[in-house]
């Protein structure tokens, strides 16, 4: 009786002691990596006790907020450019890619893309979704895929801007616009539909990176999540949806 006494004494222990360790990590993550995030974070926190509190939106939106003092500890950008911007700024430390890219072009419509270049040139659309290149490096390079085509004087009066990808490919799953340049991994388990992969010489590689925040570095969670993000579990999550990892 004494032995088992003994023996659930140190189970709780144990049990209060991993709690104890347990923590939260304050993530800002880019649009189009909600799906593949919200599967790792349920991983982490099963694998290490801790809690990815994961904010998502266009990277340039997420920067600006990082840098107007938003408590994020770890910031997973769809660039390189924000994440640099940082480093330099001593704001961030860490710097790696996590994922690189890769844009279609999407229809709700099964029918609809046969040929991308050539249903891009035919009067078979009246609404182009494109994320705001401004601020979302997706939309950056679908604009750089209507110039490389030589479309985009033509196409211009045809544009619906979302904020980020994720508007972007709601205004193409609602039908609110009949094409959309979208992520790769925001239609890896969509049903239905029609996709052109977009020739990767048509637009700059989308290499995102991730850091470590200024305001994680004493917070062992942060670090811990980045450690995860590199390892072998995360980068499964990855793959699957479709990225490439370096």
């Amino acid at each position: 009786m004494k032995v088992m006494h003994k023996t659930l004494a140190v189970l709780l222990l144990a049990s209060a002691t991993t709690l104890a360790q347990a923590d939260e990590v304050k993530v800002a993550v880019a649009a189009n990596f909600t799906a593949a995030m919200k599967e790792i974070a349920t991983a982490f926190e099963q694998s290490t006790g801790h809690t990815a509190l994961v904010s998502f939106g266009s990277t340039g939106k997420l920067y600006t907020q990082i840098v107007n003092g938003a408590p994020f500890e770890v910031f997973l950008a769809a660039d390189q450019a924000r994440p640099e911007k940082l480093v330099k700024a001593n704001e961030a430390s860490g710097e790696f890619t996590y994922a690189v890219g890769k844009l279609v072009l999407w229809s709700a419509d099964p029918a609809l893309i046969t040929d991308g270049d050539t249903v891009l040139r035919s009067d078979r659309f009246k609404k182009l979704a494109i994320a705001n290149p401004k601020t979302a490096p997706y939309g950056a390079a679908a604009v750089e895929v209507l110039k490389a085509l030589g479309l985009e004087d033509d196409i211009k009066s045809k544009l619906v801007q979302g904020d980020n990808i994720a508007q972007t490919y709601q205004f193409v799953a609602t039908k609110n616009a009949e094409l959309g340049f979208v992520a790769l991994a925001q239609t890896v388990k969509t049903k239905g539909g029609s996709s052109w992969s977009i020739p990767e010489d048509l637009y700059t590689p989308i290499r995102q990176d991730a850091v470590l925040l200024k305001k994680g570095d004493d917070n062992p969670a942060a670090k811990v999540l980045i450690d995860y993000l590199k390892g072998p579990e995360a980068r499964a999550v990855i793959e699957k949806y479709g990225y490439g990892v370096e």
